[in-house]
């Protein structure tokens, strides 16, 4: 299983949705777009979004701040993964 952010981004500040239920998602296709991103088809059907290679070693250097800020707002919407 792999979630490169626990929270969909949107196209701007304040357009994240925070992913609930989704413990389970794997990927199913990663597709080359150029030379500066992959796009990720999810086996739950979700495949929107491109993820640059800047945003996904952004996301790899501060994997464990981003976990607890996502767990942290997880329970301040008593909600689960």
């Amino acid at each position: 299983m792999f979630s490169p952010s626990a929270e969909v981004r949107g196209h701007g500040k304040g357009q994240e949705v925070l992913q609930l239920n989704k413990k389970e998602v794997g990927i199913d296709e990663i597709e080359s777009v150029g030379n500066y991103a992959v796009k990720l088809n999810y086996d739950d059907g979700h495949n929107t979004g491109l993820y640059t290679w800047d945003y996904l070693y952004e996301l790899g250097e501060n994997q464990d701040t981003n976990w607890q800020m996502y767990l942290d707002r997880l329970a301040a919407a008593d909600e689960s993964r």
